[in-house]
Formats: C-alpha cells, sequence, structure tokens
C-alpha cells in the first residue's frame, strides 16, 4: 500500500473490511415520495427484460463460459506478472468485441512478490513434513533454512503473557487461533509475523484462516510494521496447528526445519481496466461496478475474484445488446493489485480525487458469486429505503433481501464508509472462506445458473440507480461529522504529502 492506505481511511472512520456492522432488518419507516416508489416501480417491465434474458434468455450461461475460458486460459493471476498484463489485455479486448464504450487501462505501479521454494519438516518429537504455505510479502528464510523449537499461543494476548513472551526469543512462534469471522481472525495471518518478531521470534507460522478444513492451506497478504526484524512466515493447516497445540499442552517439546524462499522484485506498471455505457443525459454523473481481475498464485482465482469482476463488465455487456442506455454513466472497474492491499483502488482513486463528488453510486462484488440473495448496502435511512424498493425488481430470482452495513466491498470501502453510497452482492457464501486464497479457487467452486442470476441483479440494481430521475441520496446517518468536502481534503493532503 502507498500514501493514502486503505487501512488509513478505514481505520479513521471506524470500519474493518468484511466487518462492518450489520442491520439485516428491513426498515419499516420508509417514507419515500409516492411518485418515486412509482417511478421505481415502473422499471419492472425493463427489469424482468434484463433477468430473462439472462436466467432464460440468450444470455444464458453466458457469464460462467466467459470466466471458464479466461481463467482456463490465464489461471492464477498474480500482482506484477506479465501473465496477468496478458490477462488485462484479453478482458480489454473482450470489453471492445462487445462493444462498451471508452475502453481502456489506467496505469498504476504495482507490487511484485513471488514463491520459489517452500519447506517444512517437524524433527521433534517424531519425523514428518509439514505443509506450509508463504504469506504475501514474506521475507525468505537463510539459504540453508532455519531449526528452531516451537511455542504455540492461540492470541494475541497469550503471547504477550510472562509464560510466553520469555520463552519466545529464537523460537519459530506457531498461531493457533480460533475462527470467529474473517474479519476477527485475519489480523493473526497479516500481524502475526511483527508480533512475533517484537518478542524475538525468527519465524512463524499461522494456522490458516479458515472455518473449515481438509488439511486446507491458505496464503494471503501480511505486512510488516515499521522498525521490527522481519521474519519469515507461512500458512499451515488448521490440523496441524490443532496438532502442535497438543504436543506442547503435553510438555512435548517440538522442533521444526523450516526453508522459505520468496523473490521481491521492483514495482511494476499495471492496469485497472475500464469499460462504460456513457449516460444519455447526465454522463459525468457515474454508477461505478467493480470486482478485481489479479488473484494469488494459488488456484486459479476463478471465485476470488474472476467471478466479480466477470459478472460486473458482463452485466454492462448485457445493457448495451439490450439497447438500454441509463440518464447516468455506468462504469465497470477491474481493480488491478487488491491482494496485495487494494493497490489499484488506491492508484485509481487519486487518480479520480476531483471527481468523486459525481460518483452516484459504487458497487462491488469480492466475497463470492454463489447463489444471489439480495444487496449488501452502505448507505442513509433514504438511500436504503431506495433500495429496498429496487431490491423488490429482484422477486423473479428470489433476491429481494437487503442488509444495511457500515461499509461495503474491499477495494471501495474506504469510499462506502464515510463518502460515496454503494453496495456489495448479497450472496449464499457461507462456504467461501473455505476456498479462499487456496488451491481449491477453481471454476468448480462456481454454478453456471448462480453466475446468470448474481449478474441479472447487478445489471438491474446498477441499470435503475443510474437511470432514476433523483440522485440516488448522498447523506448518511450515524457517521462522525465530516462533510464530502473535508473527507476530500483529508484525502488530498495524505496524497500530497507522499510527493
Amino acid at each position: 500500500m502507498r500514501a493514502l492506505t486503505a487501512a488509513t481511511i478505514v481505520l479513521t472512520f471506524g470500519c474493518l473490511a468484511y466487518g462492518g456492522v450489520q442491520d439485516n432488518t428491513v426498515d419499516d419507516d420508509c417514507d419515500l415520495p409516492e411518485s418515486l416508489l412509482e417511478e421505481i416501480r415502473a422499471y419492472k417491465p425493463t427489469t424482468d427484460k434484463i433477468i430473462n434474458s439472462l436466467t432464460n434468455g440468450i444470455f444464458k450461461g453466458a457469464t460462467y463460459n466467459e470466466l471458464a475460458k479466461f481463467v482456463d486460459k490465464f489461471g492464477a493471476r498474480l500482482s506484477g506478472t506479465q501473465n496477468l498484463e496478458d490477462a488485462i489485455d484479453y478482458v480489454l479486448d473482450l470489453m471492445k468485441q462487445n462493444n462498451l464504450e471508452n475502453v481502456h487501462g489506467e496505469e498504476v505501479q504495482v507490487p511484485h512478490w513471488e514463491r520459489v521454494s517452500e519447506s517444512a519438516e517437524l524433527l521433534e518429537p517424531r519425523r514428518a513434513k509439514i505443509p506450509v504455505l508463504g504469506l504475501g510479502s514474506s521475507v525468505s528464510t537463510p539459504s540453508d533454512g532455519i531449526e528452531a523449537e516451537v511455542v504455540v499461543v492461540r492470541t494475541f494476548d497469550e503471547l504477550l503473557q510472562q509464560n510466553f513472551s520469555q520463552a519466545v526469543k529464537g523460537k519459530i512462534v506457531v498461531f493457533n487461533e480460533e475462527y470467529s469471522t474473517y474479519g476477527n481472525t485475519v489480523r493473526y495471518r497479516s500481524q502475526g509475523a511483527s508480533q512475533a518478531s517484537k518478542l524475538g521470534a525468527v519465524a512463524a507460522l499461522v494456522r490458516s484462516v479458515t472455518p473449515y478444513s481438509m488439511s486446507t492451506l491458505h496464503t494471503g497478504a501480511q505486512a510488516y510494521e515499521d522498525g521490527v526484524t522481519k521474519i519469515p512466515v507461512a500458512s499451515i493447516t488448521k490440523e496441524d496447528a490443532r496438532m502442535f497445540q497438543r504436543l506442547q499442552d503435553r510438555g512435548e517439546k517440538i522442533v521444526i526445519r523450516l526453508n522459505l524462499q520468496y523473490v521481491s522484485y521492483p514495482d511494476s506498471p499495471s492496469r485497472n481496466s475500464v469499460g462504460e455505457i456513457i449516460g444519455s443525459s447526465l454522463p459525468r454523473k457515474v454508477v461505478l461496478v467493480s470486482g478485481h481481475i489479479d488473484s494469488w498464485d494459488v488456484g486459479v482465482g476463478a471465485m476470488d475474484d474472476g467471478g466479480g469482476a466477470f459478472i460486473s463488465w458482463y452485466s454492462l455487456v448485457v445493457l448495451k445488446a439490450l439497447g438500454l442506455r441509463a440518464k447516468r454513466t455506468l462504469r465497470a472497474v477491474l481493480w488491478t493489485a487488491e491482494e496485495p492491499g487494494l493497490v489499484g483502488w488506491e492508484g485509481y482513486n487519486e487518480a479520480h480525487l476531483n471527481e468523486l463528488n459525481d460518483f452516484t453510486f459504487v458497487m462491488e462484488s469480492d466475497e463470492g458469486t454463489f447463489t444471489p440473495l439480495g444487496i449488501e448496502y452502505a448507505a442513509g435511512k433514504r438511500g436504503g429505503c431506495v433500495i429496498q424498493e429496487i431490491a423488490k425488481l429482484l422477486a423473479p430470482i428470489n433476491a429481494t433481501q437487503t442488509e444495511a452495513s457500515s461499509g461495503v466491498g474491499s477495494d471501495i470501502t474506504s469510499w462506502t464508509t464515510s463518502l460515496i453510497p454503494g453496495a456489495s452482492l448479497l450472496n449464499d457464501n457461507e462456504k467461501y472462506f473455505w476456498f479462499h486464497h487456496t488451491m481449491a479457487d477453481t471454476m468448480d467452486v462456481l454454478d453456471p445458473d448462480a453466475l446468470d442470476k448474481a449478474t441479472a441483479l447487478w445489471a438491474v440494481v446498477s441499470y435503475v440507480i443510474a437511470d432514476l430521475s433523483i440522485e440516488f441520496p448522498r447523506e448518511r446517518d450515524n457517521l462522525r461529522d465530516l462533510s464530502n468536502s473535508l473527507l476530500l481534503k483529508a484525502m488530498r493532503d495524505s496524497i500530497k504529502n507522499k510527493h
């Protein structure tokens, strides 16, 4: 992450991606003008046409088929690699072939970290190979590896207890954290190496962040704190973390030999991919739909986030083919380098900072494209009432649920927390973190009919909001007293301080 980090904005305004405070109830006190209610209801013939074209008509199965061709051709798309850039060229060409407008890439510098080789072996109390998967930006062990005793902890608090903190120096710390939610548990992956290093550990192993495991390894981003010694860090399976815990609880001495080899290259240029349907009467106003095109180097990134990226650009293809041009511009953005830290969004935000007041509504799908249930949204009360009314148009695909959140999306979270109203796909994704950042993220996780319905939802919601006679309500409830202009000034000052 660079000068204006997502973490800076998110922490400033009290929201954590994937962990925002939610209100699952529908507001019974909505008092939208009857004229607006009638206007939204009048879209039903159009939205039925959109839905039917994807679930029973000419576009049935198309999103799945296009995504399958894409991931089969390119596989994993790691930030900084030529393969990612080739994949971006391919998608930009697809957008042009499908008659989207103003198709282009917007350059941004991205990090490039790659794994070379990884091995771990349990030496005591018995000999066994231990599967490991390095965490993004980890440093390497010495070329001949590290051999050290293991200390197992369940929490950061336990790590800091006197009996553990005095025993950590020169050891490998294993974090055997229990999964509660992704937002709560992921801090062990992102912060574990730094917290262990502060106490003199020589390496860290983190239990994969998942509620379910079949000896599954999960990778993901981690970041070293300023001023700490960088130590190697990798994930281990839930099963092995629990085994180490049992051994320690019995008083057994645990010794591991760890050899992790990685390489970090200088930042290199990549691109956010953009395609539009330019608005008929308010072209400067923008409704943005998005997902990220990069992935980790395990699996093929079909679920995270090929599905979200493809329902975004393909929903515009469907609208264009059906001859539907909204009053406002519909813009699909496929973010680059989301996985190493929302880097594509950060570059885009900096480049478009002076235009953000014209962003009517922003949407991102990055938590699965399973069977859609409805819409998760970040908006004030009036905006929530509008979303609830639009959601009724999704009855043909049984996706009428709405959930309010303090912020939605991954890349767009900093916008939706305090500045721009937005939405994410609410879908039946209880198994999402089973496959997240693993070799199991393949097309077999996805279902063609579910992708059709998700594309239909994306097209309906974005089109109606972009075409309404009123601007989507921008006011927010229960936020600090910080106007858009002050927030934009804070963003500008942070960016200026970089240079």
